[in-house]
Parts: C-alpha cells; structure tokens; sequence
C-alpha cells in the first residue's frame, strides 16, 4: 500500500477569536482530530495581505468591513496537515454562519452574530487544494 503526502490547508483564527482567547480552543480541536501543526504564527495582517487573501470578494458589499474587522487585532495563521484535512478542517469549523452552525463546531459553540457585515465566527480555513496552496502561499511564503 502506498501512503500519499498528507495534505495541507491553512487555518486562521480571526481577531474575534484571538480576543477572547480561543487560540488554544482551537488548536485543541484540531489536534483531537488527528491533524497535525505545521507551521504557526500570530500577526496583525496588513490591506495588502488581506486584498490578496480575499480577492474573490473585491467587488462584494462585505469587503470592506470584512477588511476592517480582519485588521482589528492579531490574527494566528495555522499550516495544518493530514489527510483529507481540508474538508476535516472544514466540517470541524461548521457553517460560516454562526447562528446556524451545528454544535459540536467551531462556529457553532463559538461563534457569534452579531448582525455586523463581518460576523465573528472565529476561524477560517480554506476550501480547495487551490485555494489552500494560494493561501499557505502568502501567509507562509517561502523565505
């Protein structure tokens, strides 16, 4: 049987969850899930960053409070492997939408709604091989 390279995706606790201290929540799930750290860092993201991040999202009426809430406070970006970790990461984080997101997740025991244009749902991770190669690239570009 031949064993495959584990898969990566890159997670980011938002500046919601890096306020009220569920970093090590975070990681604890992610680690109980089997999937493993790779690379991690805390940094206050910078307009530039976040446009590349979000360029889907440019033209859309959330940007800019998207932006803004993301340049709010720290946030820690996470490498994390393992396999199929990036639909796990994405079943463990839930539905975008806190007030909707099962318990059991993330955003669902986590999140919260306010009604503002940048829900806290408190992580993010990425959706696609794609996305997650582009992503860990800017986050965690090669030195």
């Amino acid at each position: 049987m031949t064993q495959t390279a584990p898969e990566a995706t890159l997670v980011l606790v938002k500046p919601d969850g890096v306020r009220r201290n569920l970093i090590g929540e975070v990681i604890g799930r992610i680690e109980r899930k089997g999937y493993i750290v790779t690379d991690l860092k805390m940094l206050t993201p910078s307009r530039e960053l976040l446009t590349a991040h979000y360029e889907e999202h440019v033209d859309k009426p959330f940007f800019a409070p998207l932006l803004e809430f993301m340049m709010s406070g720290p946030v820690v970006a996470i490498r994390v492997e393992g396999n199929r970790v990036i639909e796990g990461f994405r079943s463990l984080a839930g539905e975008t939408n806190p007030t909707i997101a099962r318990p059991g997740t993330i955003r669902g025991d986590l999140g919260r709604d306010w009604g503002s244009a940048a829900v806290e749902n408190v992580v993010h991770g990425s959706d696609s091989t794609l996305s997650a190669e582009r992503e860990l690239g800017l986050w965690f570009p090669a030195e």
